[in-house]
């Protein structure tokens, strides 16, 4: 049986958004679509369930569609259904006024948590319906990038968009050096940044020869590079390491930015 995609609902506009989203993804991928909410109640919520199924049907009459309302901890239960999932998606939850909406405690525990990747849907409206119609995916030099371009690869390709691939990278202010040549002797053993973005990608473009790609060596703060390339973007997507000797993912300082600030949905994809 074809896993499914999961959405977590709670009845708010940006859950809502987030089942929107997901409905489509699944569409474009062909899986089926799970919802569910979680209480740690035992109030009924069959409505809330029912409206968000409704308006599934009314978009992607033919998908496949379950729900589902579960009791207990809402990021203990997500993470929970994310062990069998084609990827677990969450709405972004603002606080107050803030321009910069805030992701909430149970996204970014669900997010650092999960086995599957994870989807929180941020962006204006308005900037989603647009499609701009590219996929963005962070390279950082080591071993935690590779999963997450098979995931951007994936997604580029069924969204028959283009795939910018960003690796950005520093060096010590008195050093002398390019993305192709970096000389400075305390960083002699790592792989000049245009390698890095190099091994990334070898063996999928070969692969997924139809995903136009535009590869993007830039010299800067990963955080900054990333924003950037987003503004115009359809997603964003970021690897994430397991913790050594610990359950959960290393989301990084670059991670947390784009979950927080991302002007697009955010895709976190775990090692595996």
């Amino acid at each position: 049986m074809t896993i499914p995609l999961v959405v977590g609902l709670d009845g708010s506009e940006a859950s809502l958004a987030a089942v929107d989203w997901a409905a489509a993804e699944a569409v474009r991928h062909g899986v089926p679509l799970h919802l569910v909410h979680v209480t740690a109640g035992d109030r009924d919520a069959s409505a809330l369930t029912g409206a968000a199924a409704e308006r599934v049907r009314r978009s992607a009459p033919a998908l496949p569609l379950t729900s589902e309302v579960l009791h207990g901890d809402p990021a203990t239960a997500l993470v929970g259904e994310g062990h069998d999932a084609f990827a677990l998606v969450l709405g972004f939850r603002g606080l107050g006024d803030l321009d910069a909406m805030l992701l909430g405690s149970v996204g970014l525990a669900v997010a650092a948590r999960a086995e599957c990747p994870v989807v929180v849907v941020r962006g204006a409206a308005g900037h989603r319906e647009e499609r701009p119609g590219s996929v963005v995916v962070g390279v950082e030099n080591g071993e935690g990038s590779g999963t997450a371009v098979a995931f951007a690869f994936r997604e580029a390709e069924v969204r028959h968009c283009e795939l910018v691939v960003v690796h950005a990278w520093t060096a010590p202010l008195d050093a002398h050096a390019t993305a192709q040549a970096p000389s400075w002797a305390l960083e002699a053993h790592r792989r000049p940044p245009a390698q890095v973005l190099d091994d990334a990608l070898r063996g999928l473009t070969e692969r997924y020869v139809d995903v136009p790609v535009t590869r993007r060596v830039v010299e800067g703060p990963a955080r900054r590079e990333l924003l950037a390339a987003a503004s115009g973007a359809d997603l964003l997507i970021v690897g994430a390491p397991r913790r050594h000797g610990h359950p959960g993912l290393q989301l990084g300082l670059v991670g947390h930015a784009m979950l927080h600030h991302a002007p697009c949905p955010v895709a976190v994809v775990p090692r595996t």
